[in-house]
């Protein structure tokens, strides 16, 4: 089987040996690209941006850890607060208790 590649999933992933751009019938002269070869700058910039385009769901997956690296800290954070606010109140109510208990000795 000898199936060309599509433009989701191309044949070859390397820019000098895609087949050219060319303009169907439907589209204006000049709008397409021109068939000439391209400098090795431009190569340089076209495998850069490949290379970034490939990175982007790496940035986008470190940035949704980041996050939610981020809100869980900030769910352990709410916990300790909530948890140190019931500590409190147990210790104002023994405290309250002790003296409740020190003024019942002292009035016997």
């Amino acid at each position: 089987m000898n199936a060309t590649g599509t433009i989701d999933r191309p044949v070859t992933h390397d820019p000098q040996k895609q087949a050219p751009m060319t303009s169907s019938a439907g589209e204006p002269n000049g709008s397409a690209i021109s068939d000439v070869t391209t400098t090795r700058d431009a190569n340089t910039s076209r495998q850069n941006r490949t290379r970034e385009m490939q990175l982007i769901p790496e940035a986008l997956a470190r940035a949704h850890m980041h996050e939610r690296r981020r809100e869980a800290d900030a769910e352990r954070q709410a916990q300790r607060l909530v948890a140190a606010r019931r500590m409190q109140r147990r210790a104002e109510r023994v405290s309250m208790r002790a003296r409740r208990a020190l003024a019942m000795a002292v009035m016997n």
